[in-house]
């Protein structure tokens, strides 16, 4: 199978789980052991400012935190867009990677833009493969306006109609198949 590091994992409509029901993943790192991303549209109802006061200059004083998947919750992602890739601590793909750690004066100078998620999505070895082959998955390269979009709760169903017609009527599915 490819790598599919800097790529997005758009759920396929029929997908029911409620961690990744029409969700967007972005795929930070992907081998032989697994793989790992976050969750790219699921903005929550709290502040960065509120939940991680600690990172709120990073991203400005009113922006969402995201929840980036069910796994460690409690845990802070941080995923930016940088003037120079090299400040990435993981280059994810283009300018956009994660920063691990304490971020020192001169990384921040370097953001341009940054989301803060709580947890992540993972997949040991073997397990997103099989996922794909079930087809719950559909793969496309990722953008930095998919990354950073102005309206999360919408990324979804555009990427879907991005990738052409085969997938524009999956994109009309609703959340709640019971709305249909």
């Amino acid at each position: 199978m490819e790598n599919l590091c800097g790529k997005l994992l758009i759920s396929h409509g029929g997908m029911f789980d409620p961690n990744f029901r029409h969700t967007v993943v972005l795929v930070a790192q992907h081998d032989e052991d697994g793989a790992v991303g976050v969750v790219l549209n699921r903005p929550l109802d709290v502040t960065v400012a509120e939940a991680v006061p600690a990172l709120a200059e990073l991203v400005g004083p009113d922006e969402p935190l995201f929840q980036g998947g069910p796994v460690e919750p409690q845990s802070g992602v941080l995923l930016a867009e940088f003037s120079h890739p090299e400040l990435a601590d993981v280059p994810v793909f283009d300018s956009v990677g994660f920063l691990t750690g304490d971020v020192d004066e001169d990384v921040r100078r370097g953001i341009l833009r940054a989301r803060i998620y709580a947890g992540y999505a993972g997949w040991g070895a073997g397990q997103l493969e099989s996922e794909m082959a079930q087809n719950a998955w559909i793969v496309e390269p990722a953008r930095a306006e998919d990354v950073f979009s102005d309206v999360p709760e919408l990324l979804w169903s555009r990427v879907l109609r991005r990738k052409g017609p085969e997938y524009a009527q999956m994109a009309k599915v609703p959340f709640d198949p019971s709305m249909n």
